[in-house]
């Protein structure tokens, strides 16, 4: 069943694909989260979903520095657009965003930094992402 919003065609097809005249957004079912390997600048995880969240390993990440995280998924592709947003896990101090995003065949590579003036983060970060197919 397909709507118009703002003019646009909107739905879900039979395969609980959210479909639009501009691409689509597709819903997996299923577990939709990892734990990520790595607490120094980089880490790594897989999880081959179109949306989820990872939990980084314990992080003591200076201020103004970055973590890069890589995560291996076999539903992204080089041309989509991957959404990210990241938030605190256990940890209580420094400030993070996201500082980057760089989608490939297979993975994206996610640069979080701490953009606390003075304060190391002090844990676990939750890193939650969405995949828009071109």
């Amino acid at each position: 069943m397909f709507h118009s919003l703002y003019g646009k065609k909107l739905g879900l097809d039979e395969n609980n694909t959210l479909r639009h005249e501009e691409g689509s957004v597709s819903l997996d079912s299923g577990t939709k989260t990892a734990t990520a390997t790595g607490t120094g600048a980089t880490g790594t995880a897989t999880l081959n979903k179109v949306s989820g969240k990872i939990t980084t390993g314990a992080l003591t990440t200076a201020a103004a520095a970055t973590h890069v995280l890589t995560l291996t998924n076999s539903k992204i592709a080089a041309a989509d657009q991957v959404y990210v947003s990241v938030g605190k896990g256990t940890a209580t101090t420094g400030t993070v965003t996201v500082a980057d995003v760089l989608p490939g065949a297979g993975s994206v590579v996610i640069t979080i930094q701490n953009i606390h003036a003075s304060a190391a983060v002090n844990g676990t970060l939750v890193v939650a992402f969405m995949v828009v197919k071109a």
